[in-house]
């Protein structure tokens, strides 16, 4: 039997896995962690924070310069991070890039009382997407409106809309469960009871309504809403696996902010050595074939114990 989950125990996370390799990743140093790239899998650092978010801004502008009309492609991106956004408009502005044939893919949204929030909530993943980066593109450069895919409670208009066009690149960043987009580990109750769902079972699910993980609950309050938790939604819509693997790369951004130095190394280390496990829904992007983990070097920390 695994262990109960430390934090949440209806709930599977990465509290539950053996000792052994939680104990091996917080012993890995900053130095350590850089040196776990493998084929397929790529760690990289930056020294400052105005390279890190200028590096993610354009993979934004690379992505869409492959856009033609016979082969419209783009990128998925997600809120958190948020501050490459605005410098993808300037850039897009300054290089006088042409969007007609490009595409973006919003990776989530918020749900309450079984839709998908509206654009004027405060916490609108396509309200932030469209205030920080969309509307600031010149009028003459933005792409069509039918080229922006934001999921809505009828997914079936954005899960086709992945068929339209090629995704050079999917985009996250890595919250307190280990997750990108939504894909938080899943409840510990009927035929995931003992076990939490195998990773070929995990990798089918598709964009999808999901519950969310208590630690994704409180996360999101802290980060967005002042610890205010009663008004942050426990539902979201968000993409799967099954879209992620249409992806040609994904690229993970951590900046420090969002997940914790273990939790930073915990992945990597998982990634790096192929123990992909549905408790911590990141890790199983060890069987994609081109995964970057991109991290600001200031930001990685130590796991050493310390009073403050």
């Amino acid at each position: 039997m695994r262990p109960l989950s430390k934090v949440a125990p209806d709930w599977w996370d990465y509290t539950t896995l053996d000792r052994e390799i939680l104990d091996d990743a917080a012993r890995l140093t900053a130095d350590d962690l850089l040196q776990l790239s493998r084929p397929g899998f790529t760690v990289r650092s930056y020294d400052t924070l105005k390279d890190f978010y200028l590096a993610e801004a354009l993979e934004y502008v690379t992505s869409w310069r492959q856009a033609t009309e016979s082969e419209p492609a783009g990128i998925c991106g997600p809120i958190g991070p948020t501050e490459q956004l605005p410098l993808v408009a300037r850039l897009v502005n300054e290089l006088e890039l042409d969007l007609r044939h490009a595409h973006f893919w919003a990776m989530d949204e918020w749900v309450l009382d079984g839709q998908e929030v509206a654009i004027t909530h405060p916490l609108s993943f396509e309200r932030a997407d469209r205030e920080l980066c969309f509307d600031r593109i010149r009028p003459e450069l933005r792409m069509p409106e039918e080229n922006l895919h934001f999921p809505k409670a009828n997914l079936t208009p954005y899960t086709a809309s992945w068929s339209r066009a090629r995704c050079v690149v999917m985009q996250g960043g890595q919250g307190d469960v280990k997750h990108w987009a939504f894909n938080d580990p899943v409840r510990r109750e009927g035929a995931y009871k003992d076990n939490p769902p195998t990773p070929e079972v995990y990798r089918q699910l598709g964009s999808r309504l999901v519950d969310l993980h208590p630690i994704t609950l409180m996360q999101n309050a802290r980060t967005s809403g002042g610890g205010v938790v009663q008004n942050v939604p426990s539902q979201a819509l968000t993409v799967g696996p099954l879209e992620t693997w249409r992806a040609e790369k994904v690229s993970i951004w951590q900046a420090g902010t969002h997940d914790s130095p273990f939790g930073m190394r915990l992945t990597t280390l998982m990634i790096s050595r192929k123990v992909p496990d549905s408790a911590v829904p990141m890790s199983l992007l060890a069987d994609h074939p081109n995964v970057q983990f991109n991290f600001y070097r200031h930001g990685i920390g130590t796991c050493e114990a310390e009073m403050h």
